[in-house]
């Protein structure tokens, strides 16, 4: 943010402590906010970029088993808003406190990740002994390399089926992915302003491959969950997916689409006692 550009007000924290942070106009405050409960933390902390220790060559193998090696439909611009190929990797733990994603370009540059923000105690908690965080609201960032979130996600507390609110930093919001049914192939529907601009649908039962189609029905993206074996195949805490993106969308619609791979997992793995 630069002083002359940007008006007071809660943001995105860029430090990826909190949900919201206040920025006076001048420069970041020690005022948060997250889950509606205001606290104080001082600023300067470096943020965290998530990252995931995954081999170039994993990542590549990626791209080649989703299908979509040496096939980008356009020229990619190097930003997580430009890239026709996009590779998310989960970090790996053997207890899963906080989602964390790398976000790789098609030849195995990270370009972006995603942290989860605003985590309360009895949250952490919840997912250290229990299922219960499943019912739980999350919050995730989607964050450049620099640390600065891109866009901010909220899946409210549900009980069967799941919606995710997308926002720029700034708050202002960008749509929703809402799910549309809870059994057999599942749908979620992109939507903004009241008006649908599209649909992620499940290719199977197990919910690993979706395509995305605009509000015409034509398809303008893919999500391909790959292989990892066995033991990190199921959505339990090492999730890979590649997202092929088939010509440069305009808002929301491109926007929607960045965040729908991430959305998709936080929205289903939760239930993959139902859906695995």
């Amino acid at each position: 943010m630069t002083q002359s550009s940007t008006p007071a007000g809660w943001y995105a924290d860029p430090a990826g402590r909190h949900e919201k942070r206040y920025f006076d106009g001048q420069q970041w405050t020690e005022h948060v906010n997250s889950h509606g409960r205001a606290g104080i933390d001082p600023p300067g902390a470096p943020s965290h970029v998530p990252t995931v220790q995954r081999a170039p060559e994993r990542v590549q193998r990626d791209v080649q088993r989703a299908g979509t090696a040496g096939a980008a439909a356009y020229q990619g611009g190097g930003t997580l808003f430009t890239e026709p190929v996009l590779v998310v990797n989960q970090k790996a733990k053997l207890i899963e406190i906080s989602n964390e994603y790398a976000i790789y370009d098609q030849h195995a540059r990270q370009i972006g990740a995603v942290r989860e923000v605003g985590q309360s105690g009895l949250k952490k908690a919840a997912r250290f002994v229990s299922s219960l965080d499943q019912y739980m609201t999350h919050k995730l960032q989607i964050t450049d390399m620099s640390g600065q979130p891109v866009l901010a996600l909220t899946r409210p507390a549900k009980f069967v089926k799941s919606r995710i609110l997308v926002e720029a930093p700034n708050g202002q919001p960008v749509g929703e992915i809402v799910q549309q049914n809870a059994f057999g192939k599942i749908r979620f529907g992109l939507e903004s302003g009241g008006h649908s601009y599209g649909l992620i649908q499940g290719e199977n039962w197990r919910a690993w491959n979706f395509s995305i189609k605009d509000h015409t029905g034509t398809e303008v993206a893919r999500i391909t969950k790959t292989w990892e074996g066995l033991a990190k195949t199921m959505f339990t805490t090492a999730d890979n997916y590649v997202v092929q993106i088939h010509k440069p969308l305009e808002e929301p619609l491109r926007s929607l689409v960045l965040a729908a791979a991430v959305s998709v997992d936080t929205a289903l793995k939760q239930d993959s006692r139902g859906f695995g």
